[in-house]
C-alpha cells in the first residue's frame, strides 16, 4: 500500500510534465530585433503615405541593402510613433528590424 502512495505523485507529475511541455510550445517567444548600436545613415526619399508622413520611403545605403526587394518598398517610421501603429493597422505590416530610432517594414506593392 505505501508502494502505491509514494507512486500516485510520480504518475501525477509524468502525466503534468507532456502537457506542460505542449503549451509552453504553444507560445512565441518575441524575436529580438533591436540594435543596440547608434542607428544608421539612412537615405529617406519622402513620406510614404503622404508628403508629411513620418513613415518615410527608405533608399539603399549600406545598413538597409539586405532589405530592399524589388517587389516591396522599404518603410522607416519612427519606433513607438502613432504613425507607425495606423501603417500597421492599415497594411498589416510585419517589423523586419529596428534601430534605436526607428522600425522598418517591407511592404509589398504587386
Amino acid at each position: 500500500m505505501t508502494a502505491l502512495i509514494r507512486l500516485k505523485p510520480l504518475v501525477a507529475c509524468c502525466a503534468v510534465f507532456p502537457v506542460a511541455l505542449f503549451v509552453s510550445g504553444c507560445l512565441e517567444t518575441p524575436v529580438e530585433i533591436a540594435v543596440s548600436e547608434p542607428d544608421p545613415d539612412l537615405v529617406f526619399v519622402r513620406g510614404y503615405r503622404s508628403p508629411s508622413d513620418e513613415c518615410q520611403l527608405v533608399g539603399e545605403s549600406a545598413f538597409t541593402i539586405d532589405f530592399l526587394d524589388d517587389a516591396s518598398d522599404l518603410v522607416a517610421c519612427p519606433t513607438g510613433s502613432s504613425a507607425m501603429e495606423t501603417l500597421m493597422a492599415e497594411t498589416g505590416a510585419q517589423i523586419i528590424t529596428q534601430t534605436n530610432s526607428f522600425t522598418f517594414f517591407s511592404l509589398a506593392y504587386r
